[in-house]
């Protein structure tokens, strides 16, 4: 996944950058809005927090992963998402826009660039309520970027909310298998 670091990819392709942390999310593009329960307590807030913002819940749901540097994610930086082999592999460039880090909340966004096969973001943000519930919600605000996403239409909003359900399935698969102390 070379492409990622191509220099012609320096900023998102769509002007909204950073609404999925404020609302409304902008019109003109699809919307989703998936929350999971995916664990209680601070200690799965931590775990989940972690496979989210290193992008080990990606990898774990089975997509390719590149970055262009290691370290914890932050604004500016760039990560590449990608499945499927060969001539059939769909590759989609990011920028990350926005992180949180917080003592109950921890996620990114991230923002479509150029050669992405959609245009607008999404936002992975893991979150403790007050009575300990620890919830994984994705968001986000897409329309078709490039020919195979304008012709598969309606069915790309659908992958999209497959994927966000894979998503919090893993979190939940990983935050169960988080070792425990012994007491």
């Amino acid at each position: 996944m070379t492409r990622l670091f191509s220099a012609d990819r320096d900023t998102v392709n769509y002007p909204e950058s950073g609404a999925t942390a404020r609302r409304p999310l902008p019109a003109g593009y699809n919307h989703l809005e998936y929350r999971v329960r995916i664990g209680h307590g601070r200690p799965d807030l931590e775990t989940a927090g972690a496979a989210v913002t290193t992008l080990r819940a990606h990898r774990a749901s089975g997509m390719r992963v590149a970055t262009d540097r290691e370290g914890p994610l932050l604004p500016g930086r760039r990560v590449e998402v990608a499945i499927g082999v060969g001539p059939l592999r769909v590759t989609a460039p990011c920028q990350v826009i926005w992180t949180a880090y917080e003592p109950d909340r921890v996620g990114f966004a991230y923002g479509t660039l150029k050669g992405h096969p959609e245009c607008g973001e999404e936002s992975f943000v893991v979150d403790m309520d007050a009575d300990g519930g620890v919830w994984f919600t994705v968001t986000a605000f897409s329309r078709p970027g490039c020919w195979y996403t304008r012709l598969a239409g309606p069915a790309v909003p659908v992958l999209q909310r497959a994927y966000a359900r894979l998503l919090g399935h893993t979190l939940r698969r990983l935050v169960r298998a988080r070792p425990t102390p012994e007491r």
